[in-house]
């Protein structure tokens, strides 16, 4: 009897592999492509509106309005994707049909439509969504198989979030993390990058650019920072899970007590346009981005991290749409900058720290938002970083703000 030479097997499995980078290359270009397209396309009409809004105060006032049209274009046209991201993580786990592709310009125009009218909402559930149901239509005009077509719904996450926050690596490990809660799907790992990588690439190749912080000083860890640095990553998830339950308090408070949809929104519309002037500012509606980049340069008030929070829960949970992301960075780098009051570390550091940490909490993505951190500030701060989101992602409990994650064992 012949023996086979195992190189022989050898070669059989590269060339393997050399057909499965080949493939998801050119998914992955195809996707990223599209993807980033439609990131840059979103963050041009985010800012125009936002300035719009900001030189234009009255419109506030239309926001029952603008709740109305966005429920009522989910209501009569858009059933089948109103749960957003939730849905994307259902169809991976559970596939039962294809993301309409409407759920792109359906969560584009209601996001807009929030920011216009002075909701306070974020992007990246926005560019996610868009990534998702773009990818998503490559599975049926290629037949791809169940597997393949979970590996191109993580690639379409990884192209909206490394597109809309102009960070790749954190795009790519977003997309394998945010599905399961304690598990990864390694054999997505190079698509997810790839795409992760084009689609930044396209979205500065619409001269589209990102917003820059700076973390000036970075102390060196010793035995007390060590222990700062853990109390603020405690505080930090704590607060990680004041958002995810009162974001779904205000959900299913909307939801069992207005029956007709289009008319939840329209009552939040009312509620946030007195409460802005009540508060007689317009810092707690839309993104908050300037306020974001103050925490990292002045002392801001103590309380703008929780005012942040409730603007954002109760606009998100009546109905409006938007991401969570974007507000909060707003709450955690806030909240940074209060801390530095009684925490003998940098506010930039802390700001820093609250930024991605609390958002950590918020989605269980550890890795995923160390990465950010790096990719943002700078790898001085690694380290600083990294504790702060694995401890808030420890003490933000087990639930988030995608109530379809499932959990692959304690977090403990």
């Amino acid at each position: 009897m012949t023996k086979i030479n195992p190189s022989f097997y050898s070669k059989i499995q590269q060339l393997r592999t050399l057909t499965f980078v080949g493939k998801w290359l050119i998914l992955s270009l195809i996707v990223g492509v599209l993807a980033g397209s439609a990131s840059a396309f979103f963050l041009v009409s985010l800012h125009w509106v936002t300035d719009w809004r900001e030189a234009h105060p009255w419109i506030i006032w239309l926001l029952p309005i603008g709740g109305f049209i966005v429920g009522a274009s989910y209501h009569y046209f858009g059933q089948e994707v109103v749960k957003g991201n939730n849905q994307l993580i259902e169809e991976f786990h559970s596939p039962k049909q294809i993301i309409p592709l409407k759920m792109a310009p359906l969560v584009l125009f209601g996001t807009l439509v929030t920011h216009l009218f002075g909701g306070s909402a974020g992007r990246e559930g926005t560019a996610v969504q868009m990534g998702g149901a773009i990818a998503d239509q490559f599975s049926r005009l290629f037949k791809l198989s169940p597997q393949d077509r979970r590996i191109i719904l993580i690639i379409g996450i990884s192209a909206g979030f490394s597109s809309v926050f102009g960070t790749p690596l954190a795009g790519t490990v977003f997309a394998l993390e945010v599905l399961i809660v304690g598990r990864m799907r390694y054999e997505a790992l190079l698509p997810s990058l790839l795409t992760a990588l084009i689609a930044d690439y396209t979205c500065h190749a619409w001269k589209v650019a990102h917003t820059h912080y700076t973390i000036p000083y970075v102390p060196t860890m010793h035995v007390d920072t060590l222990l700062w640095s853990i109390l603020a990553g405690i505080l930090f998830g704590l607060t990680a899970l004041a958002f995810s339950k009162t974001v779904h308090f205000f959900g299913n408070f909307f939801k069992n007590n207005v029956a007709y949809p289009p008319l939840r929104p329209v009552i939040g519309g009312v509620v946030i346009g007195l409460a802005v002037w009540a508060s007689g500012t317009t810092k707690y509606i839309g993104l908050g981005v300037p306020t974001i980049i103050d925490s990292f340069q002045e002392e801001l008030p103590v309380y703008d991290f929780l005012l942040k929070l409730l603007f954002t829960t109760f606009t998100l949970g009546a109905g409006f749409k938007g991401g969570e992301v974007t507000p909060l960075f707003f709450i955690g780098a806030a909240l940074g900058n209060a801390l530095a009051l009684f925490i003998p570390l940098p506010m930039a550091l802390l700001a820093g720290m609250g930024f991605v940490a609390v958002f950590s909490g918020a989605t269980n993505t550890p890795i995923a938002c160390t990465l950010m951190g790096i990719e943002l500030f700078g790898a001085d701060c690694g380290v600083f970083i990294g504790l702060a989101c694995i401890v808030a992602y420890l003490f933000s409990g087990h639930s988030g703000i995608y109530s379809s994650q499932l959990v692959d064992g304690s977090k403990y």
